[in-house]
């Protein structure tokens, strides 16, 4: 599969600020058993713990900032440019909702099923795989101008209040 390009990425920014500001629908559920490892999910624990149960998060350095990643649903439609392709951007929860740093700040909390996560300030950029898996203009996009303040590689929170998550779920400010 090709990757998309600069301009097919900037063209759809539009659509992509256009997402639900105050609630939104859980699209993706995926864990991450082991390092490259992607199993998509109907329901999902989420743990105070532990994060999203069975998730490899808590396996060796975990940090209580980074327990949870949440990419926006468009964001991901548009660098994978397949639905099947979305679990390699390697986040648990993918949502349709503004995922922006003016929208959600830090301290934010999100209810999803019967959980509450908070959005924490730890800064989620990608990595190497991102760039490999998607291409330099989806790092350069998700990452720049624009795509920083809207976190379009996505953000991270932490378990509030620990629930079931199940896709189509609403998720929605609180």
């Amino acid at each position: 599969m090709t990757h998309a390009t600069a301009q097919e990425l900037e063209a759809a920014l539009d659509w992509v600020r256009a997402s639900p500001r105050e609630e939104g629908v859980v699209e993706l559920i995926v864990r991450r058993p082991d390092v490259d490892e992607r199993e998509v999910l109907e329901a999902a624990e989420l743990d105070l713990e532990r994060g999203l149960v069975g998730d490899r998060w808590a396996d060796g350095e975990a940090r209580p900032g980074r327990q949870l990643t949440l990419m926006n649903a468009r964001a991901v439609e548009l660098v994978a440019r397949d639905r099947e392709r979305w679990a390699l951007a390697g986040d648990q929860l993918y949502v349709d909702l503004d995922l922006s740093v003016e929208n959600l700040p830090p301290g934010t909390r999100l209810a999803l099923g019967t959980a509450e996560l908070e959005v924490t300030g730890d800064l989620h950029t990608g990595c190497a795989k991102f760039t490999e898996r998607f291409g330099p203009a989806a790092i350069r996009f998700v990452n720049g101008k624009a795509g920083r303040p809207l976190r379009l590689r996505g953000m991270y929170a932490r378990v509030v209040v620990p629930g079931t998550v199940r896709r189509g779920d609403v998720i929605s400010r609180l």
